[in-house]
């Protein structure tokens, strides 16, 4: 599977970037340094998590879950963000320890070499991981895209605070950079724990998509007489759609079947492997708030 396949590369970066940050932070003592070499450790443990969680989440549905198992990645994502919030708790501890004692940088030229090369290969990473998180409709391969971009640009303004420091000679700018770190590390975890939490609440999907939806269910639904409750959910990803069906009460089961699939045809044109729940009614039940076909051809009505 492609997600799974991401993931496990996602590791190796993970694996790759920390070793860098270890370097840069043995050869400079900079407890900035120290913090994105922190950073980089909750990501290793959050592409763990990741891994573990694409597989179980590919599973095709059980008797005990008849919906699938899609939701696990939100789970993986809600595990990491709350990863990310303590490792911005651990980040804010160290600075303010340092704050106090400063200590000036040692090596920083070299260290600054090996955090540039990590800040490189997590940037890169993380752009791809996010461009193929959305096309697979993968919650957790888009969470970790995001939260490697954030570790990228933390390690960009590291390097900035560490060059600033060596050229002033004021060890305080070390730590104080340290917490601006923290500062947006938290913030990340917070948007990373928001966006999953939104998932396994069954959050509706994105206004674009359901302007989408909206219209090819209008135009595949000539003959009925209007769609309403028109309800969407996302699922890691998959997606989820019901909708009320009204009908003249004259028609017949087949001919309503036949609209019906119709309608789920065209919803899965726009948005491909959605499941999408029908419920046909008579003539009398429209709420005059809904959806009406782009073309209405029940004999007697005007075209």
């Amino acid at each position: 599977m492609a997600a799974q396949r991401i993931a496990v590369w996602t590791l190796l970066v993970g694996v790759l970037s920390l070793l860098f940050k270890l370097l840069a932070f043995r050869l400079t003592g900079s407890v900035a340094v120290f913090s994105d070499a922190l950073e980089s450790l909750v990501n290793l443990a959050a592409a763990l998590g990741m891994l573990l969680a694409i597989g179980y989440a590919s599973r095709p549905p059980d008797a005990s879950h008849p919906f699938g198992h899609t939701k696990a990645e939100y789970l993986s994502a809600v595990v990491e963000g709350v990863l990310v919030v303590l490792a911005a708790g651990a980040i804010f501890r160290s600075a303010l320890a340092r704050l106090g004692h400063p200590l000036a940088i040692a090596r920083p030229a070299e260290g600054l070499f090996w955090l540039a090369l990590a800040a490189l290969a997590n940037g890169g990473w993380a752009a791809y991981l996010v461009r193929r998180g959305r096309a697979l409709a993968s919650a957790a391969l888009e969470a970790d895209g995001w939260h490697l971009l954030a570790d990228a640009a933390t390690s960009l303004g590291v390097m900035a605070g560490v060059t600033l420091a060596w050229f002033t000679g004021l060890p305080w700018i070390d730590p104080l950079v340290a917490l601006l770190v923290a500062v947006h590390v938290l913030w990340i975890g917070l948007r990373i724990v928001r966006r999953s939490v939104g998932g396994l609440l069954d959050e509706a999907l994105d206004p674009e998509s359901r302007r989408a939806i909206e219209a090819a269910v209008a135009g595949a639904m000539a003959g009925a007489i209007e769609v309403h409750d028109l309800r969407t959910r996302r699922a890691g990803r998959r997606a989820f759609v019901e909708l009320h069906l009204v009908v003249p009460g004259s028609m017949t089961v087949e001919e309503a079947h036949r609209i019906a699939t119709r309608i789920e045809e065209a919803v899965r044109r726009v948005r491909p492997g959605t499941e999408v729940t029908v419920h046909v009614e008579p003539e009398g039940e429209e709420t005059h708030r809904g959806i009406r076909p782009v073309r209405d051809h029940r004999p007697g009505r005007p075209r």
